[in-house]
């Protein structure tokens, strides 16, 4: 007969041990724990990892298409409209017909947009540092190396 299991005993411990050796698996854990951290960290700017990443390569390629925002970020299209929307809302983009397609627009950063990216730059360079402080720099230029190998 199975034994009940009391609430007043800590839970038992479960292994992953498994799963840890897959380096997919340990990538996931890790992004969970750098997504949480990075989103909280932008929290107060009224920015998400995805609304951040989306104003970093707009306001690194003034002027570029939807598309090419799409999959710079490599993201459906569609699930992109949404972002563009809610920076455009905020007055941090705009979003003008691309010249030579009446079809696609062009987004470029305003000047709030350029303020409130400064402000966020810092606060994930912050965030950078925190979940690499256990590395040295040579270690986190290694890390972004390998990650970077496998992406391609």
């Amino acid at each position: 007969m199975a034994r009940k299991h009391n609430p007043a005993d800590p839970p038992p411990t479960i292994s992953d041990a498994t799963l840890r050796g897959f380096s997919g698996y340990v990538m996931k854990r890790a992004f969970n724990a750098i997504q949480a951290d990075v989103n909280a960290s932008l929290a107060p700017l009224d920015l998400r990892m995805l609304t951040f990443s989306a104003l970093s390569v707009i306001v690194d390629n003034p002027g570029l298409r939807q598309s090419q925002l799409a999959d710079a970020l490599s993201i459906e299209r569609p699930n992109l409209v949404i972002v563009v929307d809610e920076l455009e809302r905020r007055d941090l983009i705009l979003r003008n017909p691309a010249p030579g397609d009446r079809r696609a627009y062009a987004l470029q950063a305003t000047l709030k947009g350029m303020r409130l990216y400064t402000k966020a730059l810092g606060a994930v360079q912050a965030h950078e540092a925190r979940m690499t402080k256990g590395l040295s720099e040579d270690e986190r230029q290694a890390l972004i190396a390998m990650l970077s190998r496998i992406e391609t």
